[in-house]
C-alpha cells in the first residue's frame, strides 16, 4: 500500500476536490453539505452551506466553483464509517450550482427539474472553450433504477445538451489531454468508457453493438465500483475505486490497468497538484480523510485551475 499523508480528517463524506496553486485545496463534504477550504496544514474554512447532497465540483473560466449536486442521499453510519444509503424519501432531482468563492453567494446554473431532465449530477469537467460536461448518476430506491447520462452545460445557463443517455450509474467524467476524448465511469458496472469529441457537446457516437456510442476501455473483474477520475500528464485515466478500495490506473489505450491500493473502502475522488504537479490528492470517504502522496508522473493541469 502506498505511503501517503494525512491533510485533514474527520470530514462528512468527503468528495470533488479542487488545488490551488497557492496550495489550499477546495472540496465538498456530500452529508454535510459543505464547500470547504483545506490548508496544507489541515486548517479549515466553509466557504459555502449547500443544499441537497454537494458531489463534483470544479472551478470555471469566471473563477467560481461549480457544484454537482445530487439532491441528496440517506445515510448509514457504523463501525466501518459512513456510507450513503440510496435515495432519501421523496427522491428529489439535483442540480448544477455556483459558488463564488469570495463571498460564498450560491446560486443554481441548471435544475434537474426544468426543461432537460436529470436526476443525481456527479461529476463535473471543463473543456477550453469554457463549457463544461457532467455525469447524471440517476438515482436508486429500494424498488427501481433511474438510469443516468452525460450533459453538457455553460456557465451563462444556455441550453442544456443531452450528450450520451441512457448510462448506468455514469459517475467519474474526464477529458484526454488533447480533448478530443471524453472519459466517462460507470460505477455499478466497474466500466470505463471513452466517447470521441466531435467539437463542444456533441459526440461522434459509434454504431452497434456499442450500447450508447462510446468504445469500452476497460471491464474491471470482481467487485469494483467506479467513482470520480482525473487524467494525468501521459494521459492516463486515473479512476477512484470503490470496495477494492484505490486508485485504479486505466492507460489511453485500455492495455494497462494498475490499482493503488489505500486504506478505505470508498476512494472517491482524486486530482493533482503541488510542485510539478506530481502530488495526488485523494478522498477517502467512509473515514472521512483528504490523503495525498507523491505520483510517478505529472497530473494533467485542469482549465481554468489557478
Amino acid at each position: 500500500m502506498v505511503a501517503c499523508t494525512t491533510i485533514a480528517e474527520g470530514l462528512r463524506f468527503p468528495e470533488g476536490p479542487i488545488v490551488l496553486k497557492d496550495g489550499t485545496i477546495l472540496l465538498v463534504e456530500i452529508e454535510a453539505r459543505t464547500l470547504l477550504r483545506i490548508g496544507p496544514d489541515g486548517a479549515r474554512t466553509v466557504i459555502a452551506q449547500l443544499d441537497g447532497g454537494p458531489n463534483g465540483a470544479a472551478l470555471g473560466p469566471d473563477g467560481k466553483v461549480y457544484v454537482c449536486n445530487n439532491g441528496g442521499f440517506a445515510w448509514h453510519e457504523d463501525q466501518l464509517g459512513l456510507r450513503p444509503a440510496g435515495a432519501p424519501d421523496g427522491d428529489p432531482v439535483g442540480w448544477i450550482e455556483r459558488v463564488d468563492l469570495e463571498t460564498g453567494h450560491v446560486e443554481k446554473v441548471y435544475d434537474g427539474a426544468g426543461p432537460v431532465k436529470f436526476r443525481g449530477p456527479n461529476d463535473i469537467v471543463f473543456d477550453r472553450s469554457g463549457g463544461f460536461w457532467f455525469t447524471d448518476t440517476g438515482k436508486a430506491t429500494a424498488t427501481a433504477v433511474h438510469r443516468g447520462g452525460v450533459y453538457y452545460g455553460t456557465i451563462t445557463g444556455a441550453p442544456l445538451v443531452t450528450a450520451v443517455h441512457p448510462m448506468w450509474q455514469p459517475n467519474g467524467i474526464g477529458l484526454s489531454p488533447d480533448e478530443d476524448r471524453l472519459y466517462v465511469a460507470e460505477t455499478i458496472t466497474g466500466r470505463l468508457w471513452e466517447f470521441e469529441i466531435a467539437s463542444p457537446g456533441v459526440i461522434r457516437k459509434r454504431d452497434f453493438p456499442s450500447p450508447q456510442g462510446g468504445r469500452l476501455l476497460v471491464g474491471l473483474a470482481d467487485y469494483q465500483l467506479l467513482d470520480s477520475l482525473a487524467v494525468d500528464s501521459a494521459g492516463n485515466i486515473c479512476v477512484a475505486t470503490l470496495m477494492n478500495g484505490g486508485i485504479t490506473v486505466i492507460s489511453p489505450d485500455g492495455t494497462s490497468v494498475e490499482h493503488i491500493a489505500l486504506p478505505d473502502l470508498f476512494v472517491t475522488n482524486i486530482c493533482f497538484g503541488g510542485p510539478e504537479m506530481s502530488t495526488a490528492y485523494v478522498t477517502l470517504s467512509q473515514s472521512g480523510r483528504l490523503i495525498s502522496f507523491d505520483w510517478t508522473r505529472p497530473g494533467l493541469t485542469l482549465n481554468f485551475q489557478r
